[in-house]
């Protein structure tokens, strides 16, 4: 590897010639090993750019057109005596808006998804529109209930619409990790300290008495027992309850939510086969390898990411990640159904997937090959969920886009479109979504679009950025790692062709040196504002942006950097 500073104020301060020497040996993941290398078509659409225009297009309640806006106020004062945001699911859903069902129909993954992928963005929603949607998420809180735990809804009136509560496990849990995330961004809003707290309390609880027994279809947090319902168990909700814990733990410092944390996280690791239903697996994954690295656990990271990966769940037959080349199209890296209708992948479960595994890497760095390969290819496919980048020809409606306004998606793209009768002749890849199926022959066919997935978008606007070489993605490892300890930027940079590339790399400090933590050196020192680095061919690096010349101490396997944490596996 050769380095060549830019700056003429910056000075060579570190020749390497290879990375042969003290390389961290890569884990691989057979998923992603079977993923084309440089996905074809290759298109890297500007993340974050969406991610601001779905803000500006979708919170905007004097929007025109048929079907807009995309939000109104729901004055029904649940949980708190408050007004609070309702925003549509899917485009024309008649269960939504004012005028039906009171204006409470809403989702919490819609709501919260939307106010925490603008708030990675750099968006302050707090103070929008002189309107506070980050605290209007309290309303999701339900307290009225006895539950004590975010929800989907506001309120049972409305649960059996749609969204699960109160019967499908992981719709009760993920709008607590949601939740979590948006706390982390705004500590000192009023009252999300206390239904964080509460939040803990219920799931600390929930976990002694499921004592290590998750196979339930879901749990009475207001009775505090576990139920079994038509529904198939669902045992990695441990992976959601050991998240909410642990980033208890880190925020509060309760030794009893560490505790916790670690029984779900044994829960989990305890499974014979592969657990996985909807997407709260990659959770766990980051956790056990977060917790290895901080607390000294010793959580199987590769059995949770395989069955992340994999597609041999069996309550949610072949759920994971997709990989192959449909027509022409490499769709590898998407995240749904391996098995129906051939495949059927969603923008929703793709986004979110993003958020634990690629922060998980600072904490392994042996997986760092493995998941910027993967996210190369999850970024690419994922464009072919909106219409305005999917061929019309692979479309269900692309006669009905204009109204998406260019940040609304399709919900899904399948191998073969999943409706009886309606587009058996488009091509894989086909561009559609579910939302004329949750109310036949009244959802209108535009609710293929998704509102609720789309708002999801800022995940991957905060961690994806290209750099001058297509196809080679900088990646943010710090962008959805919440409730982290102090930390130096750091990027993950790999690359996807059979010969080295060139990239430049931006320090964060005038004064930088820069450490990679794959090679597990510095790789240049004193830099003022970027320096030249190579990649070896098919291989990543992940490097550190630190201030130069700071005191270097190596502590229980940790090197730290003025104190600060920089490689969690130093050897």
């Amino acid at each position: 590897m050769k380095f060549k500073l830019i700056s003429s104020f910056t000075f060579l301060a570190l020749f390497l010639s290879t990375l042969s020497q003290a390389q961290v040996k890569q884990v691989n993941i057979s998923r992603v090993d079977i993923m084309a290398n440089l996905p074809q078509p290759l298109q890297i659409i500007d993340w974050k750019a969406m991610a601001l225009k779905f803000d500006n297009t979708v919170y905007d309640f004097n929007a025109k057109g048929r079907y807009w806006p995309m939000v109104w106020m729901d004055s029904t004062g649940k949980n708190f005596k408050e007004p609070t945001l309702g925003m549509y699911t899917a485009i024309g859903d008649v269960r939504q808006g004012l005028p039906h069902n009171k204006g409470m129909f809403h989702e919490a993954l819609a709501n919260m998804g939307a106010v925490l992928g603008a708030t990675l963005v750099g968006i302050d929603k707090s103070k929008q529109q002189d309107l506070n949607y980050a605290g209007m998420l309290r309303n999701y809180f339900n307290k009225d209930t006895g539950w004590d735990i975010m929800m989907n809804n506001t309120a049972p009136e409305v649960a059996l619409l749609g969204g699960g509560y109160g019967r499908d496990w992981w719709y009760d849990i993920y709008p607590n990790v949601l939740f979590y995330a948006v706390y982390d961004k705004y500590p000192s809003e009023p009252g999300f300290e206390m239904m964080a707290r509460r939040i803990a309390e219920k799931f600390y609880k929930a976990d002694s008495i499921l004592n290590g027994n998750y196979k339930y279809s879901y749990f009475d947090y207001g009775q505090m027992k576990p139920m079994s319902t038509h529904i198939c168990a669902q045992p990695d909700a441990a992976a959601g309850h050991a998240y909410v814990l642990y980033s208890a733990y880190k925020k509060f410092g309760d030794p009893r939510y560490l505790k916790g944390a670690i029984s779900a996280m044994k829960a989990l690791e305890s499974e014979k086969i592969n657990p996985t239903y909807e997407l709260l697996m990659p959770f766990g994954a980051y956790v056990a390898a977060r917790m290895n690295a901080e607390q000294g656990t010793n959580f199987d990271i590769a059995k949770m990411l395989n069955w992340t990966f994999d597609g041999t769940a069996v309550c949610r037959e072949g759920w994971g990640f997709l990989v192959g080349n449909w027509n022409g199209f490499d769709i590898s890296g998407t995240v749904g159904s391996t098995v129906d209708h051939g495949g059927y992948a969603f923008l929703m479960n793709t986004f979110d997937a993003a958020w634990p595994l690629v922060a998980m890497v600072r904490y392994k760095q042996e997986y760092a090959d493995a998941i910027g390969k993967w996210m190369l290819n999850a970024v690419n496919a994922s464009r072919l969920f909106y219409p305005q980048y999917m061929p019309v020809e692979h479309q269900t409606i692309p006669d009905l886009a204009d109204v998406t306004k260019g940040v609304i998606a399709y919900e899904g793209f399948a191998k073969a479109s999943t409706f009886d009768t309606l587009y058996q002749t488009l091509k894989a890849p086909v561009a559609q979504g579910d939302g004329p199926k949750w109310v036949p022959g009244q959802n209108p066919e535009v609710s293929q679009f998704s509102v609720y997935g789309s708002g999801h978008v800022g995940i991957f606007g905060s961690i994806v950025k290209e750099t001058e070489v297509k196809g080679i993605l900088g990646l943010d490892l710090l962008a959805t790692d919440f409730f982290k300890q102090d930390a130096y930027p750091t990027h993950l940079f790999y690359n996807p062709y059979p010969a080295p590339k060139n990239i430049s790399f931006k320090v964060a400090q005038t004064k930088s040196d820069v450490y990679d933590l794959v090679a597990q050196r510095y790789v240049a020192r004193n830099v003022s504002k970027a320096v030249n680095i190579t990649i070896p061919a098919l291989k990543s690096i992940v490097l550190v942006s630190i201030p130069a010349q700071g005191k270097m101490q190596v502590q229980n396997k940790c090197l730290t950097i003025n104190g600060v944490i920089v490689d969690y596996n130093y050897k």
